[in-house]
């Protein structure tokens, strides 16, 4: 969640937040010009209890890449966006990158281990320190851990399917907190040559989000 510190929300209230509903499900969004397959729909879990993990330190954009590097990685977070997407978020949760906000990308840990142990990335976030915002890193990675994150992806429980020349994972969670207020969250990553797309949101999932990095970064 969009916290500062380690509170859960503006005024640094701790909470749990105790699922009623909890369901992984993938969902299968069609892209422009491309007719999807059929993701993995993990099974609904009962009813269970999760606690908000510790966010770790935010990453700074990184300018270096892999000799190897199928992407360039862009050295400001409005160049990872169309101007109408970026027009859009600018006016319907703003601002770009609050300091107050940890949240992290995913909480995959094979993702967390990418993104967080050298690779060069950059890291985008929208809205302040609330329970209404996204995450977003642009990690430079290898076709070995491509590889490897297409394999785990899925046996994490996310959806997966083709998009342009690469894969889209989601993955969403609905539930209600201890206060009977309703919350949705999710991750949509994107695998593509020479990077990775990692998205964490809650409350707050732009149409298109994804797809329009995607688009904009591999044309």
């Amino acid at each position: 969640m969009l916290r500062r510190g380690e509170g859960l929300d503006a005024r640094g209230a701790v909470r749990r937040i105790v699922v009623a509903v909890v369901a992984a499900t993938a969902v299968t969004i069609v892209a422009t010009g491309c007719q999807p397959e059929p993701g993995q729909t993990p099974k609904p879990s009962s009813t269970t209890s999760l606690e908000a993990p510790t966010p770790g330190p935010s990453v700074s954009p990184v300018e270096t890449e892999l000799p190897d590097a199928g992407l360039a990685l862009p050295s400001s977070c409005e160049e990872i966006y169309s101007a109408e997407m970026l027009a859009e978020l600018q006016a319907a949760n703003p601002p770009l990158n609050d300091p107050g906000v940890t949240m992290l990308s995913s909480e995959n840990a094979e993702l967390l281990e990418i993104i967080h142990g050298g690779a060069p990335t950059i890291r985008c976030s929208w809205g302040e320190p609330s329970e209404f915002g996204l995450a977003t890193n642009v990690t430079v990675i290898d076709q070995a851990q491509s590889a490897a994150l297409a394999e785990a992806l899925p046996a994490a429980g996310f959806g997966c399917e083709p998009l342009g020349d690469g894969t889209i994972c989601r993955i969403e969670q609905r539930g209600i907190t201890l206060d009977d207020e309703e919350y949705t969250r999710g991750e949509t990553h994107y695998l593509g040559d020479g990077a990775v797309v990692t998205t964490a949101w809650i409350n707050f999932s732009p149409d298109g989000y994804t797809e329009d990095v995607v688009s904009t970064l591999w044309g």
